[in-house]
């Protein structure tokens, strides 16, 4: 582990991704640059009823008395997070729920309402990491690349880091510090998730054995790679409902299931094309890490070995939490968020807004 003789802060980072299972929570050490130590982590499923009303929601672009009821919601569970968690920190680095993510429209927009989750835990927030870097011309995502270099420091490179939550995103890190690249390779948990919850009311596919049962139909998975996304070069970043797959429904269900997968698969093999240099090994965090048949079929598409975080010392589920939690303290040290190999923005951007626990004034930016 990277030593440091930088400030050392205690941060916690929160994460509700589109796949809607719950919220991660993880405490690290970190001094915002190349030093972290994650200290705990914990997930806290979210109920049917919270989950059902967060979905229903997804892709709305306005705000309404159902974004509302959501946002209280979503609030009302981190809150309970927290104090359940039972950490006490410097900062709290929170993300919110994402509704719509479409950076063509200058448009990305996440749920929760900091300055409540401030005043609840007592604890400072940072909160609303997307919208400087949209705001700036970037594509808001992914965010978590510069947080990949930090924990991969001592790696051989180069690496990939895929990403496999509701959608999947991947950072490639080259032999020196600034080569840095990262995008959204296209769709992953979320569709899967979607189509075996209406199914069968289960939330996921468990291990792949729905999709390991079925036949994957290769002309609708070539008719969704023909989409516009894939052909443009990185950084690039997408929503988890870019596609339409309702086709996919009147499939046989392991058919269905094994189609949207091997789309996954496929969408991520066209994204090591785009990569400057062939990785030593692709590692995947997220849940679609747990999905054996995904692991499978990317280890025969991809000309590199495909490895689970873990094996780089890493809690594959906590990452994106732990991620947070840095970019918190990034954040409040007025250090990049985003870079232009990494959004797209123009140079390298700071992002968030501090939301004071003792306060209820007006939001500033962190610095």
């Amino acid at each position: 582990m990277t030593k440091t003789e930088n400030k050392v802060y205690t941060a916690i980072g929160m994460m509700s991704g589109t796949s809607l299972d719950g919220i991660d929570v993880a405490l690290i050490h970190t001094d915002g640059k190349d030093y972290t130590s994650l200290l705990a982590f914990k997930t806290f499923l979210y109920e049917a009823e919270e989950r059902d009303i967060l979905k229903s929601v997804l892709g709305c672009r306005h705000a309404n008395d159902e974004t509302a009821a959501a946002e209280r919601v979503l609030t009302d569970a981190h809150i309970r997070a927290i104090k359940d968690f039972g950490h006490k920190a410097d900062v709290i680095g929170f993300h919110g729920q994402t509704l719509v993510h479409d950076p063509a429209q200058r448009l990305t927009w996440q749920i929760g309402d900091s300055a409540r989750l401030a005043h609840e835990t007592g604890i400072n927030v940072v909160g609303d990491m997307r919208q400087a870097d949209i705001k700036a011309g970037g594509q808001g995502a992914p965010l978590l690349p510069l947080c990949h270099r930090a924990f991969a420091m001592d790696a051989r490179k180069p690496i990939a880091i895929l990403n496999l939550g509701g959608v999947g995103n991947v950072t490639w890190l080259g032999r020196a510090r600034t080569d840095i690249l990262a995008f959204d390779t296209g769709p992953a948990n979320a569709l899967i998730d979607d189509l075996v919850k209406q199914k069968t009311g289960k939330n996921y596919d468990s291990g792949g054995t729905l999709a390991r049962a079925g036949t994957a139909d290769k002309a609708m998975i070539n008719d969704w790679m023909a989409h516009e996304y894939f052909q443009k070069p990185p950084p690039k970043s997408l929503d988890r409902d870019e596609w339409a797959v309702q086709r996919a429904y009147d499939l046989p269900l392991e058919d269905a299931v094994a189609t949207l997968s091997e789309f996954t698969v496929q969408a991520v093999k066209r994204s090591m094309m785009l990569l400057p240099e062939k990785p030593r090994s692709l590692y995947v965090a997220g849940g679609g890490r747990h999905n054996s048949f995904l692991m499978l079929r990317m280890s025969q598409e991809l000309s590199c070995k495909v490895k689970p975080v873990e094996t780089l010392g890493w809690n594959g589920d906590g990452l994106e939490a732990q991620g947070f939690a840095y970019l918190a303290v990034r954040s409040l040290k007025g250090l990049a968020l985003t870079l232009p190999s990494t959004t797209g923005i123009a140079e390298p951007s700071t992002g968030g807004v501090l939301y004071n626990a003792s306060e209820n004034s007006a939001l500033r930016p962190a610095k």
